[in-house]
């Protein structure tokens, strides 16, 4: 199997090219879209997965419940399911897309589609990916931003995340 190809699109999400993995990531001028999914508990915590030390990207740190590139060719919702396989062994079906953002560092800019969905287990996650599982409270993970746990991806997610229900809570 070759290298992963992924699609290179513009800030509506329009398809420019497709690229290699290797030549989008590294180049923060490529912009490529990635899916993500907060699972929360019945209890509104939010499910982290911390990231395997053999990620290139953000190795060991504590990141989005499910996150993943769309494939060339693949709609929102057949990445989002297919990344909710591999890296938990869950099929949500009641998922609901909350907003979509640029995040751009120095290795990589994604346009990312945040879904949501209410799932208490059990989940069977990719050991070679993920390390570790666990629910966290909104307010414990306010305590640890800036503290080198989260990857700088989910603190931009978490905020974006608290921004967007005190909007609706306001509405």
């Amino acid at each position: 199997m070759g290298e992963e190809l992924l699609e290179i699109v513009n800030e509506k999400g329009e398809v420019i090219r497709t690229a290699k993995r290797s030549e989008i990531h590294g180049n923060n001028q490529l912009l490529h879209r990635v899916v993500h999914l907060l699972v929360f508990n019945s209890k509104g915590e939010i499910l982290l997965q911390k990231r395997s030390m053999t990620k290139d990207v953000a190795p060991g740190k504590w990141d989005t419940s499910v996150g993943g590139h769309v494939g060339v060719g693949e709609t929102l919702e057949e990445a989002l399911r297919r990344e909710m396989e591999e890296e938990l062994g869950i099929s949500v079906k009641d998922t609901t897309f909350l907003y979509s953002y640029i995040h751009t560092n120095p290795y990589e800019s994604e346009l990312v589609y945040t879904f949501k969905c209410t799932y208490n287990g059990p989940f069977k996650h990719n050991k070679e990916e993920i390390d570790d599982l666990r629910f966290w409270s909104i307010s414990e993970l306010q305590e640890v931003v800036g503290k080198g746990i989260l990857s700088d991806n989910f603190e931009e997610e978490l905020q974006r995340y608290i921004e967007y229900t005190s909007e609706r809570r306001q509405r």
